[in-house]
């Protein structure tokens, strides 16, 4: 099992980011937010691979976020994305290092980041990464930080699919969060990965999960909880009560993911 969505933070920071971000949201967290939190997560739920995903929210934070980031690879199971922000000046410089120590990928939220996705500044972070084989997964679809505007919306991260055909983009929640009628319009049938993140936790209908897996590429969907904040086993659970082939679920679960990261199977 490979979960391709989920969150840690430095230990001194986590109770802090945890708490914050739980008030925002309304939802309480499953774990204490560390990276030993997180593993033992993995083990009750039977998670043998969780992609760690990090935001540099402000060109400020970009490196330290990095820095923590790469400090991740030490933990067995724990596969780290970077991030960079399409303010920073020198992107393709910490995209370079990011590589170079070994992160396949990287983590963008454009509502954080207060950047539309299809706006042209991060137009030289898809370029980079479509050209050097780094994968970019985004927040998709609705944020309680900017409840009156999707940064990105179904419509948006279809340009940029459409823009940047050779970049590997994975859109989250299920295309978009709690946008899904926007996805089956925009996303369904595209070049686009999709991730199964919160689904059961924010209302998705099993038809209408059904229609997005269904009518999406089979080698382009893949299992994520978000933990903390979505838990891996109604996740899992969720994926399983659909009624999809063994075969779909292997390639949800794991198999997709494991080619994306590059694991040998």
């Amino acid at each position: 099992m490979i979960d391709f969505h989920a969150h840690c933070f430095p230990d001194a920071l986590a109770p802090k980011a945890l708490s914050q971000l739980s008030e925002r949201a309304g939802i309480v967290p499953l774990t204490d937010g560390t990276a030993d939190g997180t593993l033992g997560s993995m083990r009750s739920n039977g998670i043998d691979v969780s992609v760690i995903c990090n935001i540099a929210v402000t060109p400020h934070q970009q490196r330290k976020v990095n820095d923590f980031a790469i400090g991740l690879r030490q933990y067995p199971g724990l596969l780290p994305l970077g991030s960079v922000n399409p303010l920073s000046e020198d992107a393709a410089d910490e995209l370079k290092r990011l590589s170079d120590a070994g992160i396949r990928g990287i983590k963008i939220h454009p509502d954080y980041m207060r950047v539309r996705i299809d706006d042209p500044r991060f137009g030289k972070i898809f370029s980079f990464c479509a050209e050097n084989g780094i994968f970019v997964v985004t927040h998709a679809g609705f944020d309680p930080v900017s409840p009156d505007m999707a940064f990105a919306d179904p419509k948006a991260v279809r340009t940029v699919c459409d823009r940047y055909p050779g970049l590997k983009l994975v859109a989250a929640h299920f295309g978009s969060n709690m946008m899904w009628d926007e996805t089956e319009r925009y996303l369904v049938g595209t070049g686009c990965y999709i991730d199964t993140s919160l689904g059961y936790l924010n209302g998705l209908g099993p038809k209408q999960a059904l229609r997005i897996i269904n009518g999406h590429d089979p080698d382009r969907l893949l299992f994520a909880s978000d933990l903390p904040w979505g838990c891996p086993k109604l996740t899992a659970d969720y994926i399983n009560g659909l009624g999809l082939s063994d075969t779909l679920k292997e390639k949800i679960f794991w198999r997709n993911a494991a080619r994306l990261l590059e694991i040998p199977v």
